[in-house]
């Protein structure tokens, strides 16, 4: 079983930056395919990036491409998604997630296991 402990969320300016960073603990953090997804008001959980085991393949969500990126430190057990360049519409709860499968992957149904969220407000 994995434990994953979001951080780094908070009220942020448009324009402004934020570090979110994801916690994982109770597996083989390198052995797990990591994703970021976030969660408007009134929305679906929607996709957002993700990273294979080695940190060889990334995916990005069409909306956050040259604004967001996401890296991940296996000797920290720790994956991070940089935010630059934000706007209103980037407000959501951000969770991590964490997927036992082959490859990284964009589908929120493959993800094994969840964070609690945190949430980033972009203020106007």
């Amino acid at each position: 079983q994995v434990q994953l402990v979001e951080s780094g969320g908070g009220l942020v300016q448009t324009g402004g930056s934020l570090r979110l960073s994801c916690a994982a603990s109770g597996g083989t953090f390198s052995s797990y395919n990591m994703g970021w997804f976030r969660q408007a008001p009134g929305k679906e959980r929607e996709f957002v990036l993700a990273i294979s085991r080695s940190s060889s393949n990334k995916y990005y969500a069409d909306s956050v491409k040259g604004r967001f990126t996401i890296s991940r430190d296996n000797a920290k057990n720790t994956v991070y998604l940089q935010m630059n360049s934000l706007k209103p519409e980037d407000t959501a709860v951000y969770y991590c997630a964490a997927a036992n499968r082959l490859y990284a992957t964009r589908s929120e149904g493959e993800y094994d296991y969840w964070g609690q969220g945190t949430q980033v407000t972009v203020s106007s």
